[in-house]
């Protein structure tokens, strides 16, 4: 088959949340009109999986692809598995978005009979100046005690409250309560799922109240599955720097997922080599990438899946891309940034799995 960059399907939610900053800010075109609170650039999350758009294989779901055919899609050394491993989304928190959390691997296949539970990072794009995110507990805080704060909404009491700044990451492991908003714009990548528990008093999609029997249910499933160790807080990521001036940064690694963020001016083109699929997404002005004989633009806010076969592209144009993917963390993460002058704290705040060896 014809292999090339895969355009896909986005669905979109449109929470109470949510705003217009994904279309005014990010110049996204094709949203429907109201509030957009999130778009799913690449999803296998059930009833919300992405659909290529063009090519051989238009029609066919991102699941359907992942099955019939691994090893081009993922690459030889991700093991394949009953969905495609990643989920990226902008997210635009005009409002708060509800507190939360995502259960972990062994917590959501012991409560929740899935295969996996969610970890994710947020990369701040916009953020109004003292934007603000609750990440995590603090210090001290037992069950009893976040059970009653939740009971009385006041979050404050016993949750972290960190300042947000565009630019900046945070890598939140399953199992962590967390919330961002308002007036903050970010791109979040993490693992295929959908599983949450809320502690809210209204649901976050269309703002209804949630009847008293059904949000102590939901108090109950949250405590059970929260973690109350993690305590991540956000950086500016790690950078590797090249002769030709193109930058790429390291903005959160674990075993999951790992998010880069490279930039390259308009005079040499940046060429990209990979052997696991990656996740291409443009939030700088539009590009040329070209793929073997295939050559298409990419437009700001846009996103292409890059199946593993491919091997290599080039970017033409002033390059602000994000690039997702499942890294070995020794050859892809550790060992570059070590090589590139960052001390092992550093590279270790970047997320799970990336302690001393």
């Amino acid at each position: 088959m014809d292999w090339h960059p895969l355009r896909l399907t986005t669905p979109v939610k449109q929470h109470v949340f949510g705003g217009r900053a994904i279309a005014e800010r990010l110049g996204r075109g094709g949203l429907p009109d109201g509030p957009v609170a999130e778009t799913w650039e690449v999803s296998d999350v059930e009833g919300d999986a992405s659909t290529v758009l063009d090519g051989p294989l238009a029609g066919r779901t991102l699941r359907q692809i992942t099955a019939e055919h691994p090893d081009e899609l993922l690459g030889p050394r991700l093991p394949p598995g009953p969905r495609f491993p990643l989920l990226t989304k902008f997210i635009d928190g005009r409002g708060a978005l509800p507190v939360h959390l995502h259960a972990d691997d062994a917590t959501a296949r012991r409560l929740e009979g899935e295969p996996n539970g969610k970890t994710e990072a947020w990369h701040v794009l916009d953020a109004a100046p003292g934007a603000t995110a609750l990440v995590g507990v603090q210090d001290g805080v037992d069950r009893d005690t976040l059970h009653q704060a939740l009971l009385a909404q006041d979050f404050d009491a016993v949750m972290r409250r960190l300042p947000v700044r565009a630019g900046q990451t945070v890598y939140v492991p399953g199992g962590t309560l967390h919330s961002f908003g308002p007036d903050t714009l970010v791109y979040e990548i993490e693992q295929t799922s959908d599983i949450q528990q809320h502690a809210m008093r209204r649901r976050m999609e269309d703002g209804s109240p949630v009847p008293d029997d059904e949000w102590h249910a939901n108090l109950d499933r949250l405590l059970d599955e929260w973690r109350p160790g993690p305590r991540p807080g956000f950086h500016s990521g790690l950078s590797v720097p090249s002769d030709d001036g193109v930058v790429r940064t390291v903005l959160c690694a674990g075993p999951h997922f790992a998010l880069e963020r490279w930039s390259a001016g308009p005079a040499t083109p940046l060429s990209y080599r990979f052997s696991t699929v990656r996740i291409l997404t443009n939030v700088g002005a539009p590009v040329t990438v070209t793929a073997g004989p295939w050559t298409g633009l990419l437009d700001r806010a846009r996103t292409l899946l890059l199946p593993a076969v491919l091997g290599e592209l080039r970017i033409q144009g002033s390059g602000d891309l994000l690039i997702g993917y499942v890294p070995d963390l020794e050859h892809d993460i550790r060992g570059p940034l070590l090589a590139a002058g960052h001390g092992p704290a550093a590279v270790a705040a970047l997320g799970e799995g990336l302690g001393p060896r």
